[in-house]
């Protein structure tokens, strides 16, 4: 541990199960130094055992299955620099583990399905994301995963889905609204009947009027823009790729939109198109692009996906530059 920080910045990272949220949380890492960054699963406030939730006949969507109350006490402990003892909810049995001590460190991440659920526990973060994966997207992805690595038919895969649905509308999907950037994984409209869901397009909404956050925009702040990169500058195969950029109204705030539908080819290349991108809070020209060859073996690099969880990544540190006001002791390094 650290010597105990002036000051900790705590972040919140929402969205259902398998939508990205580890990889995610590695950018972060690679930003922030891994040592000066603790991940809280929110899964460890988990009040009802795997057994008792069949028992009550609830999922663990479900808030009746956790703890926010305890939830809330021990962020806003670390949060002004108290250790806490946090429990712990085993994903393999099922049981709730004895707790384990946490010290406060300079970022706290709180990561989940229910980070912005409590409005106590919202009012503790300093900056949100909420990564939000379209249906169609969600079922290619888990159908693929679960026919191939554990046996289960289409069908099997589609009811278990289905079974949750209920439980993630009410109570995980709703928190959208509350998330200063919102990362919208969503089929792509370059391929007409798209099946594969290789091909995805990825929509960064960014909320305007926050204190201290500026969001990223192309060519022209507050413009509609529409720009296809493809050419001389930019490798692109089949079926091509579209950027677009311009204002809109989610859940009635205002919000910029930056949107990439189609796949890079050549990573390198990605520096054309960060020339043209605006309050990215990169320090240097091209970090963004090294910070995505840096780890090109990550899910999602060749897309939007990739690109916006870099840019939300860079928008977390200069949060934590401003509240701090003082650079993190370790810079990201290619």
């Amino acid at each position: 541990m650290t010597s105990k920080p002036d000051r900790v910045v705590l972040i919140g990272v929402a969205g259902d199960s398998g939508c990205g949220k580890s990889t995610f949380l590695r950018r972060l890492a690679d930003l922030f130094g891994a040592e000066f960054m603790t991940v809280i699963c929110l899964d460890d406030y988990h009040s009802l055992d795997r057994k008792q939730r069949k028992a009550a006949g609830v999922t663990a969507l479900n808030p009746k299955a956790n703890n926010f109350d305890l939830m809330y006490e021990q962020i806003k402990a670390l949060k002004e620099g108290n250790s806490i003892d946090k429990p712990i909810y085993n994903h393999e049995t099922g049981d709730i583990d004895p707790p384990e001590r946490i010290d406060p460190n300079r970022i706290v991440v709180i990561e989940g399905l229910h980070p912005l659920y409590d409005e106590r526990v919202r009012g503790l973060i300093d900056f949100s994301v909420y990564l939000d994966i379209h249906d169609d997207v969600k079922i290619a992805w888990k159908v693929q995963r679960d026919m191939a690595e554990r046996g289960h038919g289409y069908e099997d895969v589609l009811a278990s889905i289905n079974a949750r649905r209920p439980d993630f509308e009410a109570y995980v999907d709703i928190q959208k609204q509350y998330a200063n950037v919102v990362i919208q994984i969503l089929p792509t409209q370059l391929i007409p009947d798209d099946k594969d869901r290789k091909i995805l397009r990825v929509r960064l909404l960014q909320r305007e009027g926050i204190d201290g956050f500026n969001p990223v925009y192309l060519f022209d702040e507050g413009s509609t823009i529409d720009w296809i990169p493809c050419g001389r500058k930019l490798t692109c195969s089949y079926p091509g790729i579209r950027l677009h950029y311009g204002p809109d109204s989610y859940y009635g705030h205002d919000v910029s939109v930056l949107e990439v539908d189609g796949q890079f080819e050549r990573l390198e290349e990605l520096i054309y198109v960060e020339n043209h991108l605006s309050n990215t809070a990169t320090r240097y020209y091209g970090e963004m692009t090294e910070l995505l060859l840096k780890h090109r073996e990550y899910p999602g690099s060749k897309n939007g996906s990739g690109l916006f969880q870099v840019l939300v990544g860079l928008k977390m540190r200069a949060t934590y530059e401003r509240l701090t006001a003082q650079r993190p002791q370790v810079a990201a390094k290619a």
